[in-house]
């Protein structure tokens, strides 16, 4: 039986399929301006790809921000839910996962792991644009970098300086003072992922760091971010392979559990 989880993300799609108990195949595309579109998209060009008819599809579920918007799944499932169930399905090579950090386009989101796997205490930060990948991609285009080239600028950074705020809107102004005084703009990059760490720390540590730490999200492959977490909480993070489908992942084992 195959079945596909689908996570409509603010600024990525993705799905994945999965048939007796393996992904047979995922995607990840832009979202557009209609999430209920992007999440139709995103399911047929995987199932094209991935050899796969869309009607040999039995079961879907949808998450992420736009779920309610696909009209065209059997279930609907939280991201909070979905992001346990993903992780917990992984192999993880670090021992028991007890808390999670999703960094995603619109919100950033921080979730405690019991025992047996069930969601215990969480923390999001919606409200505010800070620590979050659009604040990111912002920041990166007022220094002028493509996002992998700031990414990589602040990987090489050798001074560290401080940043005042991770307000969005103050933040774009005092990158603008920091390159009118000719600061590097690899010690700019630095300065701005160690801020959005700082902002993301204090998330984990009121959920607690029980067990191995997992990033997943689109944050995740930013690997500046996870080292400035790693400094900032003084712990090695486990990203998986996928971090991108991990949501999308746990929708189709939601679904899956449910058909049997």
């Amino acid at each position: 039986m195959i079945i596909a989880g689908v996570d409509v993300g603010s600024t990525t799609s993705k799905t994945v399929l999965f048939e007796d108990g393996k992904v047979i195949g995922e995607l990840v595309i832009p979202s557009g301006s209609l999430p209920g579109e992007s999440a139709r998209e995103v399911l047929d060009r995987c199932c094209s790809e991935s050899g796969v008819k869309s009607s040999d599809v039995e079961g879907i579920a949808t998450t992420g921000y736009g779920r309610r918007l696909a009209d065209f799944g059997d279930m609907v499932i939280t991201e909070i839910k979905a992001c346990a169930l993903g992780v917990g399905f992984t192999d993880s090579p670090v021992g028991h996962i007890g808390t999670i950090i999703d960094v995603g386009g619109q919100d950033t989101k921080v979730i405690g792991l019991k025992e047996n796997g069930e969601v215990g205490e969480f923390s999001m930060n919606e409200k505010c644009a800070a620590g979050t990948g659009r604040f990111l991609e912002m920041l990166a285009r007022k220094l002028g970098l493509s996002y992998e080239d700031f990414v990589e600028s602040a990987l090489h950074s050798e001074t560290m300086i401080q940043m005042n705020s991770t307000c969005a809107v103050f933040a774009e102004s005092e990158v603008i003072s920091l390159l009118a005084r000719r600061v590097d703009k690899a010690d700019i990059s630095a300065a701005i992922h160690n801020a959005i760490a700082e902002k993301i720390c204090p998330m984990i540590r009121r959920v607690g760091q029980e067990g191995a730490l997992c990033f997943v999200g689109g944050g995740a492959r930013n690997r500046a971010l996870v080292k400035a977490l790693e400094e900032n909480l003084n712990r090695e993070i486990y990203v998986p392979d996928k971090p991108q489908t991990m949501v999308a992942l746990g929708a189709a084992i939601a679904i899956s559990g449910k058909m049997k």
